[in-house]
């Protein structure tokens, strides 16, 4: 990756990424942060910028198949990289059924939280498709909820890993 100076003398990098399955090169400062790439230059809202600082999870998406705080990535570390966004989770015109397993469950209120607790428990389901509830809970364990949720969206999860 090469950095090139602008007119103002601000360093920018052009980077390539595979999102949401879209190879894409984009330029960024060298201090963007992940999550202001994916919303603001490439308009996938649906990552929200909450804390800032890794704590509430709202950010999440999955790097590489791994659930991230997109706040504490910058976005040149996302170079040839994957990542998927609540906006890659559903296929087509479907809902994938973690999805489906929110809205069944009654896991989405103010919806503050649910992109993020998607991507964790996408990540989780990935890795390991039958977790027990502690497993859930603590793949989870990032992400909160502002509304306490969490007794539908870990029932969610589990209904999701039973479809």
């Amino acid at each position: 990756m090469q950095g090139v100076k602008d007119k103002n003398g601000v360093m920018r990098y052009v980077i390539s990424l595979i999102v949401n399955g879209d190879y894409l090169t984009v330029t960024v400062k060298g201090n963007t942060l992940l999550v202001d790439l994916l919303r603001q230059q490439l308009n996938l809202t649906g990552t929200k910028r909450g804390c800032k600082l890794g704590n509430c999870g709202s950010c999440t998406v999955l790097l590489d198949g791994k659930a991230v705080s997109s706040c504490l990535v910058l976005a040149v570390e996302a170079d040839g990289r994957e990542i998927t966004t609540i906006e890659g989770v559903a296929q087509s015109e479907k809902l994938d059924k973690l999805q489906e397993s929110f809205i069944d469950n009654a896991a989405i209120q103010c919806g503050y939280c649910t992109s993020g607790m998607i991507l964790s428990a996408k990540a989780l389901l990935t890795k390991n498709p039958h977790p027990t509830e502690t497993e859930v809970r603590t793949a989870i364990a990032g992400n909160l909820c502002r509304c306490t949720g969490y007794v539908n969206i870990v029932k969610a999860i589990l209904a999701a890993a039973e479809a």
